[in-house]
Order: C-alpha cells, then structure tokens, then sequence
C-alpha cells in the first residue's frame, strides 16, 4: 500500500467556519429584504384605497350635476369595499359629503377621507395629514 497517495487526497467538503459565513450572509440579506418586501406589499395595498378614492370625487360631480337641485343629499356610488379597505359615506348634505377608506386586517391604522372640494386626508402609522394622502414613510404625500 502506498501511503503517499493516501495522504495526498484531499477531504472534500465544507468546513464549519465555510458554513458560517454562508449563514451569515443569508442571515444579512434576509433581515435586509424582508422589511423591503413587507414596505412594497404595504404600499401596494394602499393604492386600493387611493384608487378607490380617487373615483369618488369624478362620481359625487355626475352625482351633483344630475340633480335638479344640485345637491350630494342621497350620494351613495361608493367604492366596492376590498380585502383591505372598507368605504363609507359620512357629512353628506345638500352641498358636502366626505367619504372614508377604512383599513381593515394588516392594514388597520390607514385612513383616507376626500370631501367635496377634492380636499384629501390620511391618518396613518407614517403620519397625519388634513391636505394629503401618506403613502409611505417619511411621511411622503401623493400628489
């Protein structure tokens, strides 16, 4: 038996401190992607009540302009309500009405109002506003 081959082999495999630097590394990149991902999802669920909202005012105008009166007193063509917003109709008279996007399950402590006058309104966990809806941290309107 020669022992010279024997010794010359090389084990293959990985060492321990190999291992531990992979799992550090995927260690970092996950507590770096998870909260990216969970501030993505967040915003995208917030667009269905911005979008939502956004169609009230063009609907409360027809709704006005086809009333002999010209009055929002029996304005209802509110957004369908979503897996994450809830819509509701509140202050609605002759001549104002202010519609509300409440959140609901993950998206719980988001609200968003728009009146007559188009005025926007957002109390979120990233701010408060009475002129705008936040969407995201910093607190950052939409415009």
């Amino acid at each position: 038996m020669n022992f010279r081959s024997l010794s010359s082999r090389r084990a293959r495999g990985f060492t321990l401190i190999e291992i531990l630097i992979v799992v550090a590394i995927i260690g970092i990149l996950t507590a770096v992607a998870i909260p990216a991902y969970s501030n993505y999802v967040t915003r995208a669920r917030i667009t269905e009540a911005i979008s939502g909202l956004g169609t009230v005012q063009t609907a409360a105008e027809e709704y006005w302009n086809s009333q002999p009166t010209h009055t929002y007193a029996g304005f209802n063509r509110l957004p369908a309500n979503t897996a994450n917003f809830t819509f509701t109709l509140s202050n609605d008279s002759t001549s104002a009405y202010t519609v509300t996007a409440t959140g609901r399950g993950p998206m719980a402590n988001f609200i968003y109002t728009i009146d007559q006058n188009g005025t926007r309104g957002s109390r979120t966990p990233y701010g408060t506003s009475n002129t705008c809806w936040i969407d995201r941290k910093g607190p950052q309107c939409v415009q």
